[in-house]
């Protein structure tokens, strides 16, 4: 088995983390992100050009995301970040989980994600959501929702979240969106701030074509996983659909409703995917 390392080197305990998952796999073929290697005093490879079987990464749910816009390599999330709602692995389980991993003892889920199409032209999937939201602060917007070219909804908002069933966990939440089962293929619609108290988030297949424009346009930004900013004038109509692709997350595990008990719901009062 090939072994990929990546990470966020800007993390205050990556170092201490990512060596610990090195020691770890002492003995196996390793190979290193560059920016990751240089951190870490190794050689290293371009992300898009790292060939692996499994590609670590060390971080946070932030780390996770970027990584998934560049890759279609299996993750397997290794938190040195602060909540790590998508990291399989915490620091005091790296020594076995690494054992598992190398016996083969781990499974790969896939996960929908988000393909991004602003006036024909193709932006980065997204893992968790795309959120498209006014440029300037304190001014709402007027969108316009359409699901398979028959209109849906309009509402006026600070901006409109278009959320896969793992990032129902994330920003979606926060503004009221119920959490959906990753297996459960479905897209989110939700509303940030809405000016009339009765517009709520929306749940459609995820075979659906959602349609988005705003009446009267006016700048917005775009921001694909929290990760990219897009600025908008407000002419654009923006299309998401499923994409073809999938994230891969490697589960060793695959404890879901722990994990949000734990993570979400009992004791942490932040919300996920984003460090």
């Amino acid at each position: 088995m090939r072994i990929g390392i990546s990470g966020t080197p800007e993390l205050k305990n990556f170092k201490r983390v990512a060596n610990k998952v090195v020691e770890a796999l002492e003995g196996e073929d390793l190979v290193f992100e560059e920016r990751t290697a240089e951190a870490l005093g190794r050689d290293g490879v371009p992300l898009n050009k790292l060939k692996a079987d499994v590609l670590i990464t060390v971080g946070g749910d932030g780390t996770i995301l970027r990584t998934l816009q560049s890759t279609s390599l299996p993750i397997l999330g290794v938190n040195a970040g602060v909540l790590g709602f998508l990291t399989e692995v915490q620091p005091g389980e790296i020594e076995t989980s690494m054992a598992q991993l190398v016996k083969g003892d781990y499974k790969i889920d896939k996960r929908l994600k988000l393909k991004v199409v602003v006036d024909g032209k193709r932006m980065k999937d997204t893992t968790n959501e795309a959120v498209v939201h006014t440029a300037h602060v304190a001014k709402m917007r007027h969108f316009v929702v359409s699901v398979d070219n028959k209109p849906a909804t309009q509402m006026r908002a600070d901006g409109i979240i278009v959320a896969t069933p793992t990032g129902s966990t994330c920003y979606a939440m926060s503004v009221g969106s119920s959490i959906i089962d990753p297996r459960v293929e479905a897209l989110v619609i939700a509303p940030i701030a809405p000016f009339r108290l009765s517009a709520r988030p929306l749940v459609v297949p995820a075979k659906s074509s959602i349609s988005v424009t705003i009446h009267e346009p006016k700048e917005c930004v775009m921001v694909a996983d929290g990760q990219e900013e897009v600025f908008l004038t407000g002419n654009e109509e923006i299309v998401f659909t499923s994409s073809e692709k999938k994230a891969r997350f490697v589960i060793l595990k695959g404890e879901f409703y722990k994990n949000l008990e734990e993570k979400l719901m009992a004791s942490s009062p932040m919300i996920g995917h984003r460090h």
